[in-house]
């Protein structure tokens, strides 16, 4: 699918809705700009959630310290020990 687009005076090109509906576009979505010679290319792109990232990233590691017996409390030893806090 081919389709002709003009820029605006702020560097804005309409992506033709056909496109965007097709490639499930919306507002907010993420692209990246890539140019060879005279070739701009978009490519959709999706960036986790750092939030999310983190959510599932602490999960894993109380699922993987209760199936290797860790309490909060040794890890805190730990990190204090490693820090040089007095009473660890």
């Amino acid at each position: 699918m081919t389709e002709i687009t003009k820029m605006s005076s702020k560097g804005q090109v309409v992506i033709p809705y056909d496109m965007r509906k097709d490639l499930g576009l919306d507002t907010g979505s993420t692209l990246v700009v890539s140019r060879t010679d005279d070739l701009i290319l978009l490519k959709k792109v999706q960036i986790p959630d750092p939030k999310e990232e983190f959510k599932k990233l602490t999960k894993w590691g109380q699922e993987f310290a209760k199936k290797k017996g860790i309490k909060e409390e040794d890890v805190m030893k730990i990190i204090h020990k490693g820090r040089g806090i007095k009473g660890a």
